[in-house]
């Protein structure tokens, strides 16, 4: 899984990574979903309802960036 944005919050790092042309929001290095597109990712952090939730963590109240290009780019 290769990792192409990065925002950093109070909660630690969330992450967004592609792999097999599908894209990954990342908490703690585990998936919290599969989706088509990377801001699909995004838009279901920022809604607080990423597809694999973190228990006791709601992800709309963490000031994250609602589109992709407002995250860190990665470059490798």
């Amino acid at each position: 899984m290769r990792k192409l944005y990065v925002h950093k919050t109070t909660a630690g790092a969330f992450y967004i990574a592609e792999q097999d042309g599908r894209f990954h929001p990342l908490f703690r290095n585990e998936s919290l979903g599969s989706y088509a597109t990377s801001q699909q990712a995004v838009d279901d952090l920022t809604g607080g309802h990423p597809l694999n939730p973190i228990e006791g963590l709601d992800t709309a109240s963490l000031g994250i960036p609602n589109l992709v290009q407002g995250w860190a780019r990665l470059v490798y």
